[in-house]
């Protein structure tokens, strides 16, 4: 009965401190654990002398650090250690001839330093590096206090032709490789560049919409387009929605570095697709031609090309006519090119305008009057329909 008392009675005392006997012995086998080369330990500073420090790491003995163990080459001096810090060491020795284990926290932060580049690299997080140098392959950076390499071949475009621009600067890097066997640790600058431009993208594709008026800066030129960074992405301005003018080049219009404001007239976030306007923020031509040349109206015009049917003129910035070949003399015209000629300027009179299809048609021959007998032709076909069979 006694002997069931005190069973339970320890039962209790189980349950009070929370621990069981096998804590208590794996506890104990912990604190009297010789540690072995290569270990990373928890200690506590005892003493700070001079040319040492002492630790308490819960071994059977203490452990110590050399002044030369206490800080990472090139890291300027280590700040002072004070008893009672909480520290990780390295154990570099299990004991040295006096007893003590020797450590190194040089060592241990290293060794830290390389686990959490690891941890990084499994992530994929984007972090910052230091450009130490340029050498042959590529730049010396600092990463976490680790010297790692990015290789020519992942610099960030926009610095691949003078890589050193980049050195004494700070730039976001990717980790590609981590090796600690072989002090091997690679970055990339690309990579963080890449993954950087997809979230800015993806967040600018949420606040776009049709109709949304942006600023950007010309990124590239084309023979059918410019294509401009709107921060994140690129969209493209074609050469039709560069102005209401007709434009042969786009560098008429646009030159690379310029900033602009553009409208976004179409959006594809399946393809990653943005298409935009310029000419959208400018005065529509035609609003200003309803207003000021009515039908009858006599103006000026210049020729813009010919073709069998007729010829185009531009008759305002923005706005084509066709003089039509029947609408150049009272007489029979065989060639256009017989009356008019590319560059020419000539008054012409408006005698058809097509709001809905945007087409204006214009008249040379009926600034005069008819001769006698001569007949004007009531019915023929469409020129916009002989245009399209060209």
């Amino acid at each position: 009965m006694g002997a069931l008392l005190t069973e339970k009675r320890g039962s209790d005392q189980e349950t009070a401190n929370g621990m069981t006997m096998e804590d208590f012995l794996h506890l104990e086998e912990e604190a009297f654990k010789t540690p072995n080369h290569g270990d990373i330990v928890d200690g506590v500073v005892v003493r700070v002398d001079p040319d040492e420090v002492l630790v308490d790491i819960g071994a059977k003995a203490e452990g110590v650090i050399s002044s030369k163990e206490l800080g990472l080459r090139g890291d300027g001096d280590f700040p002072g250690l004070e008893p009672g810090d909480h520290i990780k060491v390295f154990v570099l020795q299990p004991e040295n001839e006096e007893g003590n284990v020797v450590l190194s926290l040089r060592r241990a932060r290293a060794e830290t330093t390389w686990l959490s580049a690891g941890e990084k690299q499994e992530a994929g997080e984007i972090i910052d590096a230091d450009v130490r140098e340029q050498n042959k392959g590529g730049l010396i950076v600092n990463v976490l206090g680790l010297r790692g390499f990015l290789p020519s071949s992942q610099v960030a475009r926009a610095y691949a032709g003078n890589l050193e621009q980049l050195v004494g600067q700070r730039i976001p890097v990717k980790i590609l490789e981590v090796n600690r066997k072989r002090n091997r640790l690679i970055v990339s600058q690309k990579a963080a560049e890449d993954e950087d431009r997809a979230r800015r993208r993806e967040d600018l594709f949420s606040r776009l919409a049709v109709g949304t008026v942006v600023k950007g800066t010309v990124s590239g030129l084309t023979s059918y387009g410019a294509f401009v960074d709107i921060g994140g992405a690129d969209g493209l301005i074609h050469i039709s929605e560069l102005s209401w003018d007709r434009v042969s080049k786009v560098t008429d219009v646009l030159q690379l570095g310029d900033e602009v404001t553009v409208k976004v007239i179409k959006l594809d976030a399946d393809q990653s697709r943005i298409s935009l306007s310029l000419r959208q923020l400018q005065q529509d031509p035609w609003e200003r031609l309803m207003q000021t040349v009515p039908v009858g109206t006599v103006i000026e015009g210049q020729v813009t090309k010919t073709k069998k049917y007729g010829a185009f003129l531009q008759i305002m910035p923005g706005i084509e006519g066709l003089l039509h070949i029947s609408e150049l003399s009272w007489d029979h015209v065989d060639k256009t090119e017989d009356v008019l000629r590319v560059g020419e300027t000539v008054k012409v009179k408006v005698i058809g305008i097509d709001t809905a299809r945007r087409r204006i048609s214009l008249s040379l021959k009926q600034l005069s009057n008819p001769p006698v007998g001569a007949v004007a032709r009531s019915e023929r076909q469409s020129y916009y329909d002989e245009e399209d069979e060209e």
